[in-house]
């Protein structure tokens, strides 16, 4: 989804694209069908598409530019709506992440978006969407990926980031999945910009049972929190919910191991995966 885009903003990338298929289908006079056909797609494929619930192929867009007659137009909108295609409501805070100075996370059941490998990434989405064509999941999988890049530029934020010890033992995908999560943890954090902390079973009840993320942005603008619900996420600026998951985060701090003694945690939970 294009940042300037007007009438299609409030629509997830899919979405967006799918409008602009029907749009397209329905000046040419073209069915479904018709155009599944003359695209080698079925009618159910087409019909996916334009209700956004998959993202269109390469090859479909490709085959829209040759029936539309819209040479490039439709492959060039496939790729920004591939590079932006989030739900509308996590894209206000990959925003402020690719702006922020410190990012403050606490993983309560999960490893973090931006520190998950491509085969634990793809369990989590298989697991929660099982129903969803292989092909839905990897564009998931690939936009999970590549949120990696606000660690690789020229200044990047420090990112310091509790785990619960669970996020260690609990088996996604497979013992080698797992095995490849931790050595990828170990690499990550031999970074200047990034600290991990384990929070251990043995600390007894967590300050937060549910994961939350906390941006900082320096002395430009506030401190922002972001936490999200089965179904949705919110970014919250007020300031007296801010300074009370600071708070928090300074207590999960303080029941966590240091991060010399959570690294070899991680490197022992890791050979367990090996066994």
């Amino acid at each position: 989804m294009a940042d300037d885009w007007s009438d299609g903003a409030h629509l997830t990338g899919a979405a967006y694209f799918g409008t602009e298929v029907r749009a397209w289908r329905t000046d040419r006079g073209l069915s479904q069908r018709e155009l599944g056909e003359k695209a080698t797609y079925g009618q159910q494929y087409v019909a996916k598409v334009e209700a956004g619930e998959r993202l269109a192929s390469p090859e479909f867009a490709a085959a829209c530019d040759r029936i539309f007659g819209t040479p490039g137009t439709f492959a060039r909108l496939r790729r920004q709506v591939a590079q932006r295609g989030y739900p509308e409501w996590f894209e206000p805070y990959l925003r402020l992440e690719q702006r922020a100075t410190v990012i403050l996370d606490y993983s309560s059941n999960l490893i973090m978006g931006v520190l998950q490998t491509e085969r634990y990434a793809n369990a989590v989405f298989r697991k929660a969407h099982p129903r969803d064509e292989l092909d839905v999941t990897a564009e998931k999988v690939t936009r999970r990926l590549k949120r990696r890049q606000v660690m690789e530029r020229e200044n990047p934020p420090l990112l310091w980031v509790i785990i619960d010890e669970s996020c260690l033992r609990r088996m996604i995908g497979s013992p080698e999945v797992m095995r490849e999560e931790m050595a990828h943890l170990l690499k990550e954090a031999e970074s200047p910009h990034v600290t991990l902390q384990v929070l251990p079973f043995r600390s007894g009840a967590p300050a937060s049972q549910l994961p939350f993320i906390v941006l900082r942005f320096g002395d430009e603008e506030p401190d922002v929190l972001y936490v999200e619900n089965p179904i949705s996420g919110q970014v919250i600026d007020s300031p007296a919910i801010v300074a009370n998951a600071n708070v928090t985060y300074e207590r999960l701090r303080a029941d966590a191991l240091s991060p010399s003694d959570s690294l070899d945690l991680i490197r022992e939970v890791m050979e367990e995966w090996t066994r």
